[in-house]
């Protein structure tokens, strides 16, 4: 399974099986090691707790032949609630999908077959991670993961997305760019009118960014995969991010095949494990992978991933999306900071930068590189609007 959540790496979930006369479910769960402290492991003793109470309920199957689709349901319920609890074990507030309870001839204890309340996202990113769920589940549907794979012998040559930001950093003295190609967003609305991708992303290739950053969400950013595809077979040279929030590794083949050269995982909505296991699957296809933080929980459950070479931290709150640039600087003092210059990770700056004093602020924290959208992409000329952002022409 190659998806939202490696089961192959993750531990063997064993959910009621309905194959006796006697119709009385079996349960067992097989935990294989995991990489989470032990304060944090899973909440196994209630698990434990439901098994004895399966020992004497029986189910009731409304008829025999349609028993192997209850048990599956079943099954992917399960599955779906041991992600949740994993998920929630390293404060993950976001949930995957809106909560539903247990299917019907579900025989768990009492508590498990209430109807789960809150239907509704509780805020903006979690209603985009639903909507992601639905839409990523069709795209599967219509371009299975075969076919991305077959496609990939067709995909441009992937360009050093990390390499470019040192290179700019040390070239201008000034964190490398990545400059957003960014219609709307779900807080400001149309940033603007006039939208043409390729001739937005040309004026931030003149205009000195490193990298750029291509939103792919539709619903909320106006944003599309045929962008991404447009502006890599457009001649831009710089190396491309596709700005997406990913939920399946489905996304990042996908993306792979549209020319992106790096693509965005978000800690805010990634369990550690899915976070390891798209890392691997960015590296097999020759991606970088920017992994987001948020908060000092989430940087330093990514500091403890051995693989992460590139961090950003997004001074909007996610929830709210309020925006707080001193952010950045909190995350970056003391050991956390420490850690990051002694792995060499380069640390993006997103979220917040207006001005050339917004810039320093962030530089003299500890950032290499910064991740700009709004501020840039709203100017007649997204080249002066670098510019502006700088205090001085970066291109030369």
């Amino acid at each position: 399974m190659e998806g939202l959540f490696s089961l192959l790496a993750t531990p063997r979930v064993l959910v009621p099986t309905v194959s006796t006369p006697s119709l009385k479910p079996k349960f067992s769960i097989s935990v294989t090691r995991m990489d989470v402290p032990k304060s944090k492991k899973l909440s196994a003793a209630c698990v434990r707790a439901q098994q004895s109470e399966f020992k004497d309920v029986s189910t009731t199957i409304s008829s025999p032949s349609d028993s192997p689709e209850n048990a599956l349901k079943i099954k992917e319920w399960e599955v779906g609630r041991f992600q949740d609890e994993i998920a929630a074990s390293q404060g993950i507030r976001i949930r995957r999908r809106p909560p539903t309870g247990p299917p019907l001839h579900y025989v768990g204890p009492f508590e498990f077959r209430l109807q789960n309340e809150g239907n509704t996202p509780r805020n903006i990113l979690e209603e985009i991670v639903w909507n992601k769920d639905v839409e990523v589940s069709k795209l599967k549907e219509q371009k299975p993961l075969f076919s991305l794979k077959k496609a990939l012998d067709n995909a441009p040559p992937t360009r050093d997305f990390i390499g470019a930001l040192r290179a700019s950093n040390l070239r201008t003295g000034f964190p490398g760019l990545i400059a957003e190609v960014k219609k709307a967003s779900p807080s400001r609305g149309i940033l603007r009118e006039d939208f043409d991708p390729v001739e937005i992303a040309k004026a931030y290739e003149k205009g000195g960014a490193a990298c750029l950053s291509v939103l792919t969400d539709e619903k909320f950013f106006k944003g599309s995969f045929e962008n991404l595809e447009l502006i890599r077979n457009s001649g831009v040279k710089c190396p491309l991010l596709c700005k997406e929030f990913v939920i399946d590794a489905w996304q990042i083949y996908y993306a792979r095949t549209k020319g992106a050269d790096a693509i965005l995982l978000i800690a805010a909505v990634l369990p550690d494990l899915d976070i390891r296991y798209m890392t691997k699957i960015c590296k097999m296809l020759g991606l970088a992978a920017l992994v987001e933080v948020h908060d000092e929980r989430e940087m330093d459950r990514v500091l403890g991933m051995e693989d992460v070479e590139l961090i950003g931290i997004n001074n909007r709150n996610l929830e709210t999306f309020e925006v707080d640039i001193s952010n950045t600087k909190k995350l970056l003092e003391g050991e956390r900071g420490e850690i990051i210059r002694q792995r060499d990770i380069i640390v993006v700056g997103e979220s917040g930068m207006f001005t050339p004093a917004d810039v320093a602020y962030v530089q003299e924290a500890g950032v290499k590189a910064i991740l700009v959208g709004e501020s840039i992409v709203k100017q007649e000329d997204p080249r002066s609007g670098i510019t502006g952002l700088f205090g001085k022409d970066i291109c030369v």
